[in-house]
């Protein structure tokens, strides 16, 4: 758990987040992470193509930065969810398990008392967020198309290089 962004986000992308209020939590120290009830940034990145289902459709994810939103209300809080999908040996339950099983890199960022949709609607806001599967972990959701975001930018520079 720290309160800078891991050095393997690269530099737009640590950007873009550092304007939210919350607490990044790496695989490396997921225990210590808040029991807060509240919502969650999970960033992961894909190094090759990935093909997931969802709902019986089959859907390509190209290489890249993704960022999923989701939200933990249980008794464990936004640390067990995280550490859960920090994880990759695991069941596969929910959609997002299908890419951190796949992922090469995440971390997380809690956000205590914050809410998913807001989280997603924030930043789509920053334009450099696209939503590649319509429905991605938003089955239950009546706000949002999905929580599932792919980083874009014009410059890829600036979206894969890591941070000097």
């Amino acid at each position: 758990m720290q309160n800078t962004c891991p050095d393997t986000v690269p530099r737009r992308l640590a950007e873009t987040l550092s304007g939210i209020d919350g607490t990044w939590i790496t695989a490396a120290g997921p225990a210590k992470a808040p029991r807060h009830k509240g919502a969650y940034l999970l960033l992961l990145r894909l190094a090759v193509a990935a093909q997931i289902d969802l709902r019986g459709t089959a859907h390509a994810l190209p290489p890249g930065w993704y960022v999923y939103a989701g939200s933990a209300r249980g008794g464990g809080g936004i640390g067990a969810r995280t550490a859960r999908h920090l994880r990759k040996q695991k069941t596969i339950r929910w959609h997002i398990d299908q890419l951190t099983t796949r992922a090469v890199e995440m971390s997380a960022l809690a956000v205590p008392d914050g809410k998913e949709c807001a989280l997603v609607a924030h930043l789509l806001k920053t334009g450099h967020f696209a939503m590649p599967v319509r429905g991605f972990g938003s089955s239950d959701c009546r706000q949002c198309t999905a929580h599932l975001l792919a980083a874009v930018d014009p410059d890829p520079d600036l979206l894969y290089s890591p941070r000097a």
